[in-house]
């Protein structure tokens, strides 16, 4: 049996940045609403599942969930000097972003086996107006593999805080997180996709409801 909360190293810095950087920021100057924050499980292997888009997502997804949340980085984001020791504490992972990466499925299926809530973006890339349209089965191949739950959360708002500018503009965000999906019984396509097309479907009309 894996662990139930991701290692308390980890949780120094989230807990820190988080209390006195993101959360401010988040509510003040983005003026953001948390809808549904009662569905996160406090402990236990998680997979978080959202739309994406824009670079402030992953910060403004974890804190809103209220615990560390871990991430497929590209790799080169690795071979920075300092910067790697601070995304590794975050519980950030490389991943090659020109082909499948097998290694980095097994770090998250040994992150998750850690008590690591992980999070996925279901496109796996940005999108102009925050919608998913194109979703892919990787996230419910790796809550299968793991025997994890599903969390999906819906990003409002952020693909307009650097819209037109390098500075972010005060856009306002909204959070809402929706009901645990369980873990899907089977790898088989059939199945994946029916639990992706859940995922993606539940988020996208989270979406929809707006500010």
């Amino acid at each position: 049996m894996g662990r139930q909360r991701e290692p308390f190293i980890n949780r120094v810095p989230y807990y820190l940045t988080t209390r006195l950087l993101i959360i401010p920021v988040f509510h003040l100057y983005f003026r953001g609403r948390i809808h549904g924050r009662e569905n996160v499980p406090k402990t236990g292997p998680l997979l978080v599942v959202c739309n994406h888009a824009s670079y402030f997502d992953p910060p403004i997804l974890s804190s809103c969930v209220n615990r560390p949340v871990a991430y497929m980085a590209k790799e080169e984001l690795f071979n920075v000097p300092i910067l790697k020791q601070l995304i590794r504490l975050y519980g950030a992972f490389p991943v090659k972003r020109t082909a499948a990466d097998r290694s980095a499925i097994r770090t998250s299926l040994n992150a998750l086996n850690d008590g690591w809530a992980m999070g996925i973006f279901l496109q796996g890339t940005r999108t102009p107006d925050g919608k998913i349209t194109e979703p892919k089965l990787g996230a419910a191949m790796i809550a299968a593999k793991a025997n994890v739950p599903i969390l999906p959360v819906s990003l409002w708002g952020t693909e307009k805080i650097l819209q037109g500018s390098n500075i972010p503009k005060a856009a306002r965000l909204t959070v809402r997180i929706g009901k645990l999906i369980p873990a899907p019984t089977a790898t088989t396509k059939e199945q994946l996709q029916m639990i992706t097309d859940e995922c993606a479907s539940i988020i996208n009309d989270m979406h929809s409801l707006g500010r």
